[in-house]
């Protein structure tokens, strides 16, 4: 994971980009965001580490001058290298191991995972921490905290195999910890969990300020993604008391926290964050970039646009499309988006409800498209589907097209909408198709939805807005930075009025 950095132009910022599974080695709506800080700052260095799946992705951007080489830690490719500890090393990093495993399962013992979490860091920068957990003494570790008495996770029987599943799953969670973190200018965490370890590393280890910018909530997506995963309880019970723990302490270290909608701001506040350090940055477009789309489809179209991911649901869509059929024959869904590796199950199960509701004819699933302005314009109305978004790109960019939007009420969708669009429960098919009719049956309703949506855009969600709200934050974060480094002891008082002054 060694990178050749860019010499720091002398005076400019620094920021570090944390991500997983996003920029710059994927499309979509995070990725997006980025792009767009990092294109709209050519005054501020720009460093990435990434989290990818296997290491071998290709870029997906086009990395201008100002951002370095991106150091690449991979999930699910080889195990970092390094050799197991031996002897003392061994018994105190099993000891902090033992300590952590207890803060996932024993609410008593909560305030023992930042600590161990800490002292992991340190093995896993010297490449102990990954060999060490794929050995058998972490495996009698985790059973033997199973196994204590009083724990509720003891009454589900853990047996050997989910204790492989839990180490294995941990030790692919923790390996972000073997990057070497940031030690200058400021970590920009652009999504919740496993991502942000180097940043906490950074944080504890050289004082280098934190930010977090949820776009999602990580925490509440785990919890979705899990409650239907292929896992015994023992183990669901490990990861979620991980990534819970591990977001209340991300919320306690950041300097600064900035959801993408209000929403996001009730969970992080549930998590532990200081409301006075919570500051909502909306995602912002360009809207000379997303003008209006011009005339209709001939035919009554709801077009869809995104990644092809369970989260998104478009089985509920399908369905409440075939409920529109039934009333306009003619009508069509066009759905545009990739699907990424290893969803494809997910896609092929979607065609075949659409095959199997009738609708195989009249449901396209178009791939990636070159201008994202043109999944828009297919449409008579622009759909989103949702279970679980931030503030979605997706649709504030078909609002500046001047598109009329129905969408789920979940994460910012309220909040970018206003009354500029239709909202409608999530896995609600009946709902979402009698609001397809409702405007699909009304063009001129249709027309000044649109155009009222493309006005809310520039009143409230331009790009400009965004990227300089960021470039304030970047830099009264460095001048942070600076203070601590210089006194680490006194500069307190001083950084933290500033602060609270930036949060509003």
């Amino acid at each position: 994971m060694h990178v050749q950095h860019r010499a720091p132009r002398p005076g400019a910022a620094r920021v570090t980009l944390l991500t997983e599974g996003t920029y710059p080695h994927s499309h979509g709506g995070v990725s997006v965001w980025c792009d767009q800080l990092v294109s709209g700052m050519p005054d501020i260095d720009f460093d990435v580490i990434a989290v990818t799946g296997t290491g071998r992705e290709s870029l997906a951007w086009d990395l201008p001058q100002h951002v370095s080489e991106p150091v690449t830690v991979p999930m699910w490719g080889p195990a970092p290298t390094g050799a197991p500890p031996r002897g003392r090393r061994e018994r105190l990093l099993m000891a902090s191991y033992e300590r952590f495993l207890t803060a996932l399962l024993d609410p008593s013992a909560e305030d023992g995972f930042a600590p161990a979490l800490y002292e992991m860091a340190h093995a896993a920068r010297d490449g102990r921490l990954s060999p060490a957990l794929r050995g058998d003494r972490a495996l009698r570790v985790l059973t033997g905290v199973w196994n204590r008495r009083g724990l509720p996770v003891r009454e589900a029987r853990p047996t050997l195999h989910d204790a492989v599943t839990a180490t294995g799953l941990l030790e692919h969670a923790l390996r972000p910890l073997s990057a070497r973190p940031p030690e200058h200018g400021v970590a920009h965490a652009v999504s919740g969990g496993v991502a942000v370890l180097p940043g906490l590393a950074a944080k504890e280890l050289h004082g280098v300020p934190l930010l977090l910018t949820e776009h999602g909530v990580y925490l509440r997506e785990r919890y979705l993604g899990y409650r239907t995963g292929p896992y015994r309880w023992p183990v669901k019970a490990v990861l979620l008391g991980f990534f819970r723990l591990l977001a209340e302490e991300t919320y306690r270290q950041a300097a600064l926290v900035t959801p993408g909608n209000r929403y996001n701001r009730l969970w992080e506040e549930e998590g532990g964050a200081d409301p006075q350090l919570i500051r909502t940055v909306y995602n912002g477009v360009d809207p000379a970039a997303f003008p209006p789309a011009g005339p209709e489809p001939q035919r009554p179209t709801l077009s869809w646009a995104g990644r092809v991911d369970p989260i998104k649901d478009l089985e509920t869509l399908i369905r409440a499309f075939a409920e529109v059929r039934e009333v306009l024959p003619e009508a069509t869904l066009r759905l545009f988006g990739g699907t990424p590796r290893g969803g494809e199950a997910y896609r092929e199960r979607c065609e075949a409800l659409a095959a199997s509701l009738g609708q195989g004819d009249a449901v396209t699933f178009e791939g990636r498209v070159d201008d994202i302005r043109d999944a828009y314009a297919a449409g008579s109305v622009v759909m989103l589907s949702s279970i679980s978004e931030g503030f979605p790109f997706t649709l504030i960019e078909a609002m500046s097209c001047g598109r009329a939007t129905i969408s789920t009420d979940v994460g910012g969708v309220r909040e970018a909408v206003g009354d500029a669009g239709l909202v409608v429960p999530p896995r609600d098919p009946a709902a979402m198709a009698a609001a397809a009719l409702e405007l699909l049956g009304d063009p001129a309703r249709r027309a000044a939805m649109g155009e009222a949506a493309r006005l809310r855009v520039i009143d409230q969600f331009t790009l400009r807005q965004t990227i300089e709200t960021f470039r304030g934050i970047y830099l009264d974060l460095s001048v942070r930075g600076m203070f601590q480094l210089a006194d680490p002891w006194g500069a307190d008082l001083d950084s933290t009025v500033m602060l609270r002054s930036v949060a509003g």
